[in-house]
């Protein structure tokens, strides 16, 4: 039995929990026992703290198949077909062995997928960073690149596309978050539920090892000086063994004798069994003496807590065990029967004869404590946002300062990065790496499904509600520019330790801000991840809602660009720019400052902005878009331009300071660029439709050019910007590189 308090407080458990146990036991716990519990009732698996704030986003909509409580949610885009995404984090691990905690993360987010059945076509991620003059950051950036490039690379699922950002917070607690989309008949969608009592149990794949125990413990806490300590918790991946599981699973799904399927995850199989019980009412018996392993000598509690990767439990129909094993045998893995299905509820592991733990299922699931954690707006708000950014100097040199942004390694291409995966390969990618969102075709079908991912962890900082929603409509927008139509979203939430007040704070204002949005711009929430205690040293990063969006594109002749397209083309903007400079990448460069209020967002002009945007893509009236994000105006213009190889000859009315002008982040507003012969149609459709624009100039040219008129102020005008495109790509392209030398 287990007495003595420290025993439960190491496994993460506190008093009040384990007295719960008690409460529900009837009785204290064995060691084995008090093991499962810590892991399924730890914040990494129980979602403890978030789930009342989660139950508010919205969930359900005309496309939806499977939103949240399944290993990934489902989206129909017609004919019988659908798409299944979800995103996670692999935060811990990667800080502390990157190329494995980035690796892992991929092989994990792949067996969500293709155990709902689908095969995965497509990988993103959202990778954060410190400063890349720091040597344990780069050696972290690359060693996560490293790792998703060596998984995805080796098992065949292309990496098409995501983004990097860096930052101070970021340093200690890197944040790796991982996107996988896959495609499937809806016929063959199955779920992770062990129904049918005395239907057989099996446990496929890789054998079990001592790696990955108490992963989910381990990403349950802060990050600390013995974290180094923790090295044996990272799982190490197996991408060619993953390749081989999910051709078998795949195949053994068609089949029909599945019944109910579950990657061995975090808390490995204790999770996988528990959880697949729970859903389905039953109870699950298993005899670990049965269970492969790789290592001797394994003891009940290390084989229910690894987290050994490449392996799935299956429910199978009763009748069907020596086919499913064939099939597994066939691409040479273990395909063992553990146990059966009961209708007890409860989870009963064996070893041999002897009963080393019994729990209710749903006593690991269903009972797990919820906490309803104190909140408080943090101090620094007012300070922050209330900072007078209009006494700032203007600058001497527009042309300098666009330089030095698209030098900034936020805004920086990322070629350095996608460059290492192999995004090509299935021959599906449309849209590459580099845009705003990836495409990939539906084979067979004039159809493609647009992805992206977003969040600019600043603007949650300084405002967190907004900032959550920004980054929400700008994966719609981001969509919207690729010809695609936004379906639906997945989330990855970084946030430091929720025990503290100020961090439950922004968490709740960040899901009230993502609700809003999603619900405006009808885009429900299909499920995601929760990634609590990422802070080290008593510092936290900043909040971090990652959004995960897809999109269909109806037909695959719409797909649009960012690159201007042809000389004489007209360029528009669409939305209007307004005099703000907070949370600007721009501040942050020219003045070292993280200050100010992020832009403001109006979601029903965003709604409007990109049902109209999109319509003309559709009807063929736009030949190119771009969003206008960080960097501003003069940043989306200079990228339109390094895309296309085409300069463009720009003329703007100034009404408020010129780097708000060129370099404020508002939002809702794009680049797009038509036949000059067509200007009047289009600008007659805006006026229809009451979306506000201005016709900024003209494509041609070997430079970027951008002339500044002021109303009622003759001779006040000038050039502010006239730089060639050649240098304007150096610029952009060679940043990265030459921080990594």
């Amino acid at each position: 039995m287990t007495t003595d308090p420290r025993v439960w407080r190491e496994m993460g458990l506190t008093d009040s929990e384990y007295e719960k146990i008690l409460d529900i036991l009837g009785r204290e716990p064995n060691y084995v026992e008090l093991g499962i519990f810590a892991v399924m009732w730890s914040e990494h698996c129980s979602y403890k703290t978030s789930r009342p704030a989660l139950k508010t986003l919205p969930t359900e909509g005309p496309a939806i198949l499977q939103g949240p409580g399944e290993n990934a949610g489902i989206v129909d885009i017609g004919d019988g077909q659908a798409v299944v995404f979800k995103i996670e984090s692999h935060n811990h691990p990667s800080a502390i062995e990157p190329y494995q905690g980035a690796a892992t993360g991929v092989g994990g987010i792949l067996r969500d997928i293709f155990t709902m059945g689908a095969r995965p076509v497509a990988v993103l991620d959202s990778l954060r960073f410190g400063r890349l003059d720091n040597p344990r950051v780069r050696y972290l950036f690359e060693g996560v690149v490293a790792g998703i490039s060596g998984y995805g690379n080796c098992i065949g699922v292309p990496t098409v596309g995501g983004e990097v950002y860096f930052e101070d917070c970021y340093k200690d607690n890197c944040l790796v978050n991982v996107m996988c989309v896959g495609l499937l008949d809806q016929r063959h969608i199955k779920k992770g539920v062990a129904a049918g009592i005395g239907n057989p149990v099996l446990v496929v794949g890789a054998k079990t090892g001592r790696d990955g125990i108490h992963g989910a413990t381990f990403a349950s806490e802060e990050l600390s000086e013995a974290a180094a300590d923790k090295r044996p918790a990272v799982q190490v991946g197996d991408p060619f063994m993953e390749k081989l599981l999910l051709e078998a699973c795949l195949e053994v799904i068609k089949t029909g004798y599945v019944v109910g399927i579950q990657d061995m995850g975090a808390a490995g199989l204790t999770s996988s069994s528990c959880e697949m019980a729970s859903r389905a009412g039953t109870g699950l018996e298993m005899d670990l003496a049965l269970v492969p392993r790789r290592e001797a000598g394994m003891t009940p509690y290390e084989i229910m807590l690894s987290e050994s990767q490449e392996r799935m439990l299956l429910v199978v129909q009763k009748g069907t065990e020596d086919k499913v094993k064939e099939i597994f045998a066939k691409w040479d893995l273990d395909a063992v029967v553990v146990g059966r299905v009961t209708g007890d509820g409860l989870l009963r592991i064996k070893e041999g004869p002897q009963v080393v733990a019994e729990i209710p299922a749903r006593a690991l699931t269903e009972q797990a404590p919820v906490y309803y954690r104190p909140t408080r707006e943090p101090a620094y708000l007012k300070e922050v946002q209330n900072y007078p950014l209009d006494n700032l100097n203007l600058p001497a040199d527009y042309n300098e300062l666009l330089l030095q942004l698209l030098a900034s390694p936020n805004i920086a291409s990322k070629q350095y990065v996608y460059q290492q995966y192999d995004y090509m390969v299935g021959l599906n990618t449309v849209v590459p790496p580099g845009a705003a969102a990836a495409v990939l075709r539906v084979k067979g079908t004039d159809k493609g499904i647009a992805m992206t991912t977003d969040c600019n962890g600043r603007y949650c900082f300084l405002d967190p509600k907004t900032g959550a929603a920004i980054a929400v409509a700008e994966a719609a927008r981001n969509l919207v520019c690729a010809g695609a139509k936004p379906l639906a979203v997945t989330n990855c939430l970084n946030f430091g330790n929720p025990e503290k007040p100020e961090v439950m704070w922004t968490f709740w204002q960040c899901i009230e801000g993502m609700a809003e949005a999603c619900r405006v711009l009808e885009t429900p929430v299909t499920g995601g991840n929760v990634s609590f205690y990422n802070e080290s040293q008593g510092s936290a990063v900043y909040p971090t809602p990652t959004i995960g969006m897809v999109g269909l594109v109806e037909n695959l002749a719409h797909v649009c660009t960012q690159g201007f397209k042809q000389a004489g083309d007209a360029v528009f903007l669409i939305g209007e720019t307004l005099p703000e400079l907070g949370g600007s990448e721009y501040l942050k460069v020219h003045f070292g400052l993280t200050k100010g209020k992020p832009p403001a967002l109006d979601l029903h002009l965003e709604k409007k902005v990109q049902h109209f945007v999109l319509a003309e893509i559709k009807s063929g009236l736009i030949k190119s878009a771009h969003d206008c994000a960080e960097g501003g105006l003069a940043v989306a213009l200079a990228e339109c331009c390094i895309a296309g190889g085409l300069g463009a000859d720009i003329t703007m009315v100034r009404r408020f300071r010129g780097d708000a002008l060129l370099f404020g982040e508002t939002q809702s507003r794009i680049i797009i660029s038509v036949d000059r012969q067509r200007s009047v149609e289009l600008v007659k459709k805006l006026v229809a439709a009451g979306v506000p624009y201005s016709q900024l100039g003209t494509v041609g040219g070997e430079s970027l050019v951008i002339n500044v008129v002021n109303p009622g102020c003759t001779g006040c005008g000038g050039t502010l910007v006239n730089l060639p495109v050649t240098r304007l790509a150096e610029t952009w392209r060679g940043a990265i590189p030459c921080l990594m030398k």
